[in-house]
């Protein structure tokens, strides 16, 4: 049974740093947004890319790099560059990213990849097999992505919340955050 409480609280710190990483609550803004523009959004769809990229990411993140010759670095500084468009897209109410035809791809790009699976979340992973047990990471990814397609499924109750004027203020809110994070990332990649 200690061994069990142990385990137990490992994947609850490896879901809440998880959750903390992908912060799905706080992209909500930005799906909204994507949202207004592409129409429905596939949740099983992005729910299942973002899980699939975090699982590869988990087995062969860093050979996968290599081999197309990147660095995680460059990788990060990737990501945060097309976080850095969507927050600019947000605040300033320009349209970055054009409208698709096609949902499915909406759902992959930007949502599933950077907004859920980004670089942040993807570079985690490979960390965290450093120090924790792999088992007890599968299991954490595996919560978050229900949480995920929970929060993807729930987006007119949450929009109904909000309201107009509600989103737009937390879509400006997020906006700036999402600049922030997008510098931050930037910065603390480029020195290597």
């Amino acid at each position: 049974m200690k061994g069990f409480s142990k385990d137990f609280s490992e994947i609850v710190t490896l879901t809440f740093t998880l959750f903390a990483v992908i912060d799905v609550l706080g992209s909500i803004p930005v799906i909204l947004t994507l949202r207004k523009r592409m129409g429905e959004i596939n949740a099983t769809l992005a729910t299942l890319v973002s899980g699939a990229l975090m699982l590869a990411f988990f087995f062969i993140g860093e050979q996968m790099l290599n081999f197309m010759g990147l660095d995680i670095h460059s990788f990060a500084i990737a990501g945060s560059i097309v976080i850095f468009i969507l927050g600019l897209e947000m605040v300033l109410g320009w349209e970055f990213f054009k409208s698709e035809n096609d949902v499915k791809s909406g759902a992959v790009v930007p949502i599933a990849f950077p907004i859920i699976a980004g670089s942040g979340t993807l570079t985690t992973i490979m960390s965290l097999k450093a120090e924790y047990n792999p088992y007890n990471i599968l299991i954490a990814i595996l919560i978050n992505l229900v949480f995920i397609f929970l929060t993807l499924r729930s987006m007119d109750l949450l929009e109904r919340l909000l309201g107009p004027s509600g989103i737009s203020v937390v879509r400006k809110f997020f906006g700036v955050i999402l600049l922030a994070i997008a510098v931050k990332i930037f910065r603390a990649n480029i020195a290597f």
